[in-house]
């Protein structure tokens, strides 16, 4: 509503004409303003045309009049407007640069990266792709890039990301620091803070363990979601095999068909997508396309084109923009050497006691702890190939355990506690076992534990190495450590005599002309070894070698994410820092 006093030339008005906008072009007021007699004549134009007309208004004829503002008044705050229209001109900025993720990411792409995101995986609509570049392609990079083009194209806004559990957080930080992509990684503590207790609808960018997600209760919580995206690395461990017309699925591939259900674009990623067998093969395909795959005649089984939903590309092909191989040329070698005599001594006699343990074990009727004491003695036949240093505080460390087991059992014995190893295992015979998880999934504890992150891997391998027996009772335990005791003794011997000739062959690595740059200064070395103690071992002699205390770095699972990358960074470009001994843990 509008006073008649108000009304001005040049203002806009509703209500004057029925469903019209008319401009007044010049009012005359008749009687003393204020009054409820007073009256005015508006003359007006209507909006878009050239004639005028006037008319007489008063009182009663204010309450159907509005004032229309200007259409484009531009008087809004000019940096809120600035920042509107950046952030359209972003959405809409694929249309007119057709690479814009690798403009807006902090990489540099190389030739292979570039078209296997814009040149094979974006026109595909669906995305149903196998990445399967050799190793050290790039593939995480790559879809970064996709999911960083599929979001800016409006394509994409809620993507999960299935990983191995030791790749999880260099997933997190490689999205976050390279595409500005801020994915969490699901732990069992986001369900309890999640309003419905699924997380998984809560959480648009998420980061799933492949073993830790494959559990049931999981599962339930996936299926009811939905997603734009799913990528699964390392995906070759979605594994199913069939024998005759018989097929087996692992719970890791009956993850991998949820997923593919429950997603529009699917993506695999692995190094490794053909074990050899052309029928797993088709059933790992069968992830990917269910009605081309499945159903066919298992006992006569056909190679087929799959070259349309994946793409395979090996480092030999792999080229820079200049046409360069990307890679160098790798030459492997392997050294030869002879054991000195107290190596071969401990050697076979190590052996000895592995190979009868393994007989104990196969007479146990309980599978789990057959498999338990197996794994004990692979890991310290493993040890004994490492180092003198590994094998003898595996030894120590298994002889301590046993006797402290022998200890418990002998003083039950004292307080006159019933003990019969024959019948069903009570609380404390089940500790006299060697149980060491009581929680574990059997079926899938060991594909778990191979995919574990380093330090946990090598955590479980240890207490598995020192703690599981196959004796059966007293006796059988006080013979078993007393061969532990000498065993224990001669690898300490070995240790402590500097007879080890793989050291013997590292150490005469520094004297070949290849170890020497054209300056004549010592070139760097990566050393690679499984075991925390072979490491700190390795370390110990390498000492010896160097005087500057900067000339060795260390990376191993117990050491931070980013404490690696400043090793890392530093063994690169500190010209005094000439040697990085690791495990795997800087794969």
């Amino acid at each position: 509503m509008i006073k008649l006093e108000d009304l001005k030339k040049d203002m806009r008005i509703r209500g004057l004409v029925r469903n019209q906008i008319v401009t007044l072009i010049a009012v005359e007021g008749f009687g003393s303003a204020g009054s409820d007699s007073y009256k005015v004549t508006a003359y007006y134009i209507w909006e878009g045309g050239s004639n005028y007309s006037n008319t007489i208004l008063s009182r009663r004829d204010e309450r159907k009049l509005h004032e229309e503002k200007d259409k484009w008044p531009f008087d809004a705050d000019g940096k809120l407007f600035r920042l509107v229209s950046e952030a359209y001109r972003i959405h809409l900025a694929h249309l007119f640069d057709p690479v814009l993720a690798v403009h807006t990411s902090l990489i540099e792409p190389l030739p292979h990266q570039i078209t296997a995101v814009y040149d094979e995986m974006l026109l595909r609509q669906p995305l149903r792709f196998l990445l399967a570049d050799d190793s050290g392609a790039g593939k995480t990079i790559m879809a970064g890039l996709l999911i960083r083009e599929l979001i800016a194209r409006g394509d994409v806004r809620r993507c999960l990301i299935c990983a191995p559990s030791k790749l999880s957080e260099q997933w997190r930080d490689e999205l976050s620091s390279k595409f500005q992509l801020k994915f969490r990684i699901f732990t069992r503590d986001m369900i309890k803070a999640s309003q419905n207790e699924n997380p998984f609808e809560e959480n648009d960018q998420l980061i799933v363990s492949l073993d830790q997600v494959k559990r049931n209760e999981y599962m339930d919580r996936l299926r009811p979601t939905n997603w734009d995206l799913v990528v699964c690395d390392e995906a070759h461990q979605m594994s199913a095999n069939f024998f005759g017309k018989k097929i087996t699925k692992t719970a890791r591939y009956r993850l991998g068909e949820l997923l593919g259900k429950i997603t529009r674009h699917f993506l695999l990623m692995t190094a490794t997508p053909h074990n050899g067998k052309e029928g797993d093969f088709q059933l790992f395909m069968e992830l990917l396309d269910e009605e081309r795959f499945k159903g066919r005649l298992w006992d006569d089984i056909r190679r087929v084109d799959a070259s349309d939903l994946m793409r395979r590309m090996i480092k030999e092909d792999l080229r820079n923009f200049d046409g360069t191989p990307l890679f160098p040329e790798r030459k492997a070698y392997t050294t030869n050497y002879e054991l000195s005599p107290e190596e071969d001594d401990l050697y076979e006699k190590v052996t000895k006691y592995v190979r009868d343990e393994f007989k104990h074990a196969e007479q146990l009727k309980d599978g789990r702890r057959r498999n338990r004491v197996g794994f004990a003695m692979i890991s310290l036949q493993r040890r004994l190939a490492s180092s003198p240093e590994a094998i003898y505080q595996s030894l120590k460390s298994r002889r301590e355990r046993l006797v402290d087991r022998l200890c418990g059992v002998l003083l039950i014995k004292i307080l006159n506690l019933r003990w019969n190893f024959a019948q069903s295992p009570s609380r404390h015979h089940q500790d006299f076992l060697g149980t060491i998880d009581r929680n574990y999934d059997d079926d899938n504890y060991w594909e778990e534990l191979e995919n574990s992150p380093a330090s946990q891997r090598e955590k479980k391998e240890d207490e598995f190495a020192v703690r599981a027996t196959a004796a059966g009772n007293i006796e059988e335990l006080e013979d078993e450590i007393d061969v532990l005791d000498d065993l224990e003794a001669e690898a300490l011997q070995v240790r402590l005599s500097g007879n080890d000739r793989k050291w013997e062959e590292l150490r005469g690595l520094f004297d070949v002309p290849e170890m020497q740059n054209d300056d004549g200064t010592q070139r760097k070395l990566v050393i690679f070894t499984e075991y925390r103690a072979t490491l700190n071992y390795l370390i110990e002699n390498l000492q010896t070698l160097f005087s500057h205390p900067d000339a060795i770095v260390t990376i191993h699972g117990n050491i931070p994410l980013d404490k690696r990358r400043e090793t890392e960074e530093r063994f690169r470009n500190d010209p005094k820092t000439l040697i990085l001994v690791a495990t795997d843990a800087a794969g």
